[in-house]
């Protein structure tokens, strides 16, 4: 993977990037979306909407940034049409990321999440922690010599 195309983030890393913009997660998602491709779906986007509106967030994140966070990524986010059901993940509600990787032909899917890391790699498409997806743009930045 030379470059940030069409990656797949899942909702944990995105509450993470807003929570903490300084965080590894927040690195991740940035690098993904410098690349333009970051991947969304209907699915996707509805469970980030309903999580970030969970009052527990209000001492961290003005409901306002909230919104504009949400609405700023739906904005940057190429949003897939989810062309086939997977049943692959010990958690179903996770199934959706992986609808969306094969749908959007995604490069990787970035987790937190232990029941999508179990399955790297699905379907020749890495699952990987935001820490991981880091060193695979800088390895593919600046391959070693051989």
């Amino acid at each position: 993977m030379t470059e940030a195309a069409h990656c797949v983030v899942d909702t944990n890393v995105l509450v993470s990037r807003l929570l903490a913009p300084r965080s590894t997660a927040a690195r991740a998602v940035d690098l993904a979306l410098a690349g333009g491709n970051l991947l969304g779906s209907d699915e996707t986007l509805t469970e980030l909407t309903a999580v970030l509106t969970r009052p527990k967030f209000d001492p961290y994140v003005s409901r306002a940034d909230r919104r504009e966070f949400i609405r700023l990524l739906g904005g940057v986010m190429r949003i897939v049409p989810i062309t086939r059901k997977v049943v692959a993940c010990r958690d179903p509600r996770d199934d959706k990321f992986l609808e969306l990787a094969l749908a959007g032909e995604a490069a990787a899917i970035i987790t937190g999440d232990k029941d999508l890391l179990v399955l790297h790699p699905w379907c020749d498409i890495p699952i990987v922690t935001p820490a991981e997806f880091i060193a695979m743009q800088a390895s593919a930045r600046n391959p070693a010599a051989p």
